[in-house]
């Protein structure tokens, strides 16, 4: 957990969007898929996808490919979310282990505008986690990822709600929340 160390400022808090326009949910499942890998570069429809949803569990889906290249398949487990308020704030969450297996990866990807500097903020019900720093921005938007270490991996299987908060301005977190209902059944199924 030591890349979540930094307490959160004030945060407002707004929820998800019950029914994500299907523009942005395909945009933001290519850009997941795309970071995991799983996305085959150059296919006519860029809005279509390569993986196939293997299973639901609560909130959260299990999607697997087999990339060009690659010699067998690989998942990720992964929820797409939208501030209320803002529908230009939009969240993948997405879960993955390494390809050697030996780790797994939370990475979120935000969308272009985030202040890079305030990082990624996590709370997993009302209680503050901390702070991941941005990675590297591509253009579908900036990735924050942290290897998913024993305690906040416990966390997120034990929880209810988690909170990811992004910056457009150093003085205002936009509260983006996320469901755990199912991470701990879907992060078991992962394979």
């Amino acid at each position: 957990m030591n890349s979540w160390l930094s307490r959160l400022g004030h945060t407002r808090l707004v929820h998800t969007r019950p029914g994500l326009p299907s523009t942005l949910v395909k945009a933001m499942l290519v850009a997941a898929l795309s970071a995991a890998g799983l996305f085959v570069a150059g296919q006519a429809d860029a809005a279509q996808p390569s993986g196939t949803v293997r299973s639901t569990h609560g909130a959260w889906s299990i999607i697997c490919d087999t990339p060009a290249g690659a010699t067998s398949e690989q998942c990720v487990m992964m929820q797409n979310v939208v501030a209320e308020d803002r529908p230009e704030m939009g969240l993948s969450v997405v879960v993955l282990r390494t390809a050697d297996n030996k780790a797994e990866i939370l990475r979120v990807l935000a969308p272009l505008g985030v202040l890079l500097p305030n990082g990624l903020g996590l709370n997993v019900d009302g209680k503050d986690i901390g702070r991941a720093y941005f990675v590297r921005c591509f253009q579908d938007g900036c990735y924050a990822e942290v290897i998913l270490e024993k305690p906040l991996l416990d966390t997120l299987k034990t929880g209810t709600s988690a909170t990811f908060i992004v910056f457009q301005t150093p003085e205002e977190g936009i509260g983006i929340p996320v469901d755990l209902k199912g991470f701990a059944e879907g992060f078991a199924a992962l394979p």
